[in-house]
Order: structure tokens, then sequence, then C-alpha cells
């Protein structure tokens, strides 16, 4: 451990956190994250290089190994240097515009907006922000609610979802949309390949979400004192083929927690295709046989092979897609509704496994 401080650390503004049993262990950067659970990572990285941190009142490393018993102090001014968006020659594919609002149809594999930890980086470039800066001109042609890395932003996706995604251009529409998300007055449906075969054609999954203790990029349903979500789901289609069991679901949430969708449906057992994140295979993989379709074990003689054995395939995103918003007009009140198709790689992923089953037969709802 190291002897020597800042001499801009002053112990009398510290915010002091105890290490207890259950911390034992832990690298000095991951217990912070746990115990300020709005800062990210990297932030809690930025502030021990800085020398923001102190144990025991000495500095260390982001890796040192916290012990029980040992005081953690954290110092001094913990925002970040204001961030700006800057705009970016992106483009967009805009399905909706006025003057009040837009509609964006996002792309899989980018961002809405910059963290609230990044630095001027790639973190902080190529997002739908810098996009949407590039096209409509400046900062003021959009809502100011949201602060200057998110302008116009009123709710998000998450980088690998692609889908529908609205964008308030002045600060009263941001208010009446943001409103009806709150009173959950936007209808947001999603279509979702799974794992497995969803047993019933529909359900509601109520299962309150909070972040994994241990992994933090993860959330979880498991932890007490989460923030309600509940989600809707409905059986489109269910597919047996040469890849093994599928559900193709159309779902619909209320509320819009961080990962939804996703930590729900892992949490019946039915991971999203090409989340690795919650449980489905990084690779999907023809299995050795297909069982009856009455669900009985298969004899030697009653196993069925395809008629030809595809190979292995990876989805590098997650088979997540925003298809429709619904919502009234914050300005006219009109009913407004768009829908946009599975983007080109998720209808092929789909074609793929529906073309491996016997006879191209599936299950249609």
């Amino acid at each position: 451990m190291a002897s020597e401080s800042p001499e801009f650390f002053d112990p009398a503004t510290a915010r002091e956190i105890s290490v207890d049993a259950d911390a034992v262990g832990q690298r000095l950067d991951q217990f912070l994250v746990q115990h300020l659970p709005d800062v990210s990572r990297s932030r809690v990285q930025q502030w021990i290089e800085r020398g923001q941190v102190q144990v025991n009142g000495a500095s260390v490393k982001a890796s040192w190994k916290v012990r029980v018993g040992e005081q953690v102090s954290v110092v001094g001014d913990l925002s970040p240097e204001p961030l700006r968006a800057v705009a970016e020659d992106i483009p967009l594919d805009i399905v909706y515009e006025d003057e009040h609002l837009a509609v964006i149809h996002k792309p899989a594999g980018m961002m809405v907006h910059a963290g609230s930890g990044a630095t001027e980086d790639a973190r902080s470039r190529g997002t739908l922000v810098n996009a949407l800066l590039h096209y409509f001109g400046n900062l003021d042609a959009l809502s100011s609610i949201s602060g200057p890395i998110r302008p116009g932003i009123v709710h998000r996706l998450d980088k690998q979802t692609s889908g529908l995604i609205l964008v308030a251009k002045h600060d009263n529409a941001h208010r009446h949309l943001a409103a009806m998300f709150a009173d959950r007055h936007i209808e947001k449906t999603y279509i979702a390949l799974v794992h497995g075969h969803v047993e019933r054609e529909k359900g509601t999954i109520d299962a309150s979400i909070r972040r994994d203790r241990v992994h933090r990029t993860r959330m979880t349903t498991r932890r007490s004192g989460g923030r309600s979500a509940i989600s809707h789901y409905r059986v489109q289609e269910r597919i047996t083929g040469a890849f093994g069991k599928f559900t193709l679901l159309e779902v619909r949430i209320e509320t819009g927690r961080t990962h939804q969708i996703r930590v729900h449906l892992s949490s019946i057992g039915h991971p999203v295709v090409g989340d690795t994140l919650y449980g489905a295979p990084e690779h999907v993989s023809p299995v050795a046989t297909l069982a009856p379709k009455s669900g009985k074990a298969a004899t030697p003689r009653a196993r069925r092979q395809p008629a030809h054995s595809p190979e292995s395939f990876t989805l590098n995103r997650n088979f997540l897609h925003a298809a429709q918003l619904r919502f009234l007009h914050p300005e006219t009140g009109k009913q407004m509704e768009f829908r946009v198709p599975l983007p080109a790689d998720l209808a092929a992923t789909l074609q793929h496994i529906r073309a491996s089953t016997p006879l191209g037969i599936t299950d249609t709802i």
C-alpha cells in the first residue's frame, strides 16, 4: 500500500465507507461501484487514479483487494467535467418528424448517448445524439431537459437493441412525453426470439429489477429492493429444428428498466438469442437429435435427422427489436402509431432457424 497522499486530499470532506465481511477480497473499484450505484466503474477508476480515493489513509490502485475493517475514503468534487455532445455526420433513419418530435429507427450497435462518466473518446462518439445534432443543426433544435449530453432524449434503447425511439424537439414536448412514459400511456412493443419453447401462449412477468451485486454490468430479479418492472408477452411462433427449440415473442413493456426484457425473459428460463450476458450461448449449434412432436422421449428409431446438417452460427447482438410505438401526440392529442420490420440481420437469423425445421414446419400462433 502506498504511504503518500495528494496534498489536496482533505479527510474532513471525505465520504467514509467501511469494508464488511461480505466484501472481503473484492477489488477496490468493484467495491466502490457497489456502494455508489449511480457511478460507473470507469469513473470510479478515474477517481482512484487522481488520488481521490484512499484506503486507511493511503492511496492504492484500483486492483487493491479490500479487507474487513478497512476504511475507504472518497473525497473532493466527484462530478466529472461536463461533457457536451458534438455533431457527427451519421445517417439517420427518420420514420416521422414534425416541429415537436421525431421518431427514429435506431440500428443495433449505436448507443443512444454517451455515459455520464464518458470522456472525449470513442464512448462519446458515434451515438444517436451525435447524429441528431448533425441532422438538426444544433442543441437549440432539441429539448434541453435531459442535459447537454442527452439533448432530445426522452427514453433509451440498449446499444445492441434496434428499433423505434422518440426524440423531443423542445422542452414542452419533452415534459409531456416524459409524463406519458411515467404514467405508462406510451405503448412500446418489441419482437424477441428466445431459446426454448415458452409454454403459455401469453403471460405477464412482474418482477422488480436491481443491479447484480457481483456482476455490475448485469441486472437481476433476485435481489430485494429493486424497481418495479412489468413485461407482457405473447407467443407468435414456436420453432423446433436442427438448432433446437425457439419461441418468437411479442413483448409489451409497461416500465422501461435497464435490460428489462432481457433479464425478465432470462428469469423464466428463456434467454434472448445472442444475449450471452443473460445466459444465451455465444454460438448456436445444431442439436444431435429432434424429439417427436408429442414431446415424448425419443427412441433411436423415433429420432429424426434434418435433411442436411447446418453449421453453427453466431448472432453478434441480441435478437431484440423495438418494433412498435403507440402514443398520443403531446401537442395535438392525435393517436400516433409506428411500426418497423425486423432489420436484415434478425430476419436472416430467423429464416436460417426456420429453414432447419423438418419440412420447414413451425407452430405459428
